[in-house]
């Protein structure tokens, strides 16, 4: 879907920084190394929040959404980890369409 409107296949940290760009709601600016990776977890939160694993306590005062654990995530090895995050990817973009 990405490949189809982009024009390009996205790495997997692309991916999450737009996820979490989206899910922040501040739309395209510039941002510092340490808000990307915020932004990168605020992603990897969201899509395994529809899974169970975290769930959305609320927003700081600058509007950034904090998360909670609600159970351990599965141990796998590097590409079955991908695989997973790749899965959740998939249904959460399933909303949008």
């Amino acid at each position: 879907m990405l490949k189809e409107q982009y024009g390009i296949k996205p790495e997997m940290d692309g991916i999450l920084f737009l996820i979490g760009v989206q899910e922040l709601g501040t739309g395209k600016q510039e941002y510092t190394k340490e808000q990307k990776q915020d932004l990168m977890h605020i992603a990897v939160c969201t899509l395994l929040a529809q899974s169970g694993y975290y769930k959305l306590d609320g927003y700081d005062e600058e509007g950034w959404p904090h998360f909670s654990q609600l159970k351990p995530l599965p141990e796998f090895e590097l590409i079955e980890q991908e695989n997973f995050l790749k899965d959740h990817v998939l249904l959460y973009f399933d909303q949008f369409s």
